[in-house]
């Protein structure tokens, strides 16, 4: 498996981004295409675009809603243990001054930059893109959602 780093950390599920998805917009395009040109069913057309819209966007949302909000929680979880292995320290303690986007970037930086990265975070309110960036041993999650 190759080494995980910040260019290639975002994953894709086939059957998801590359069948479901683009057969829907196909799909959403023809009933477009119908209801333009066929004037005596432009109604039924009309109706069937909607439709096709509603399901993309609920398939789109519901999808990554419930794995999102579980995956945020394990991470929050891990780190938290990892920070309190390393230091003997609660994170809960600092977490209030980090965003979602510090907290869940860090989950990436391995044990021995952990800390010094936390709090170059927190002190130099780095994003995190910018904590992904600044980490020099990616620590590899391959188990996202």
């Amino acid at each position: 498996m190759e080494a995980q780093n910040y260019k290639n950390h975002i994953r894709f599920y086939t059957p998801h981004h590359f069948i479901f998805y683009p057969l829907m917009l196909i799909l959403l395009g023809i009933s477009i295409y119908f209801s333009i040109s066929q004037e005596n069913l432009r109604t039924v057309w009309i109706f069937i675009s909607v439709l096709n819209l509603i399901i993309i966007f609920l398939a789109l949302m519901l999808r990554q809603h419930y794995a999102l909000t579980l995956q945020n929680r394990i991470v929050r979880l891990e780190l938290r243990y990892r920070y309190f292995s390393l230091t003997g320290e609660r994170l809960e303690l600092l977490e209030n001054d980090l965003s979602d986007s510090q907290f869940f970037a860090l989950r990436f930086a391995p044990d021995e930059e952990l800390q010094s990265l936390l709090k170059r975070a927190i002190v130099e309110n780095l994003s995190g893109v910018e904590i992904k960036k600044s980490i020099q041993n990616w620590k590899a999650d391959h188990s996202r959602v």
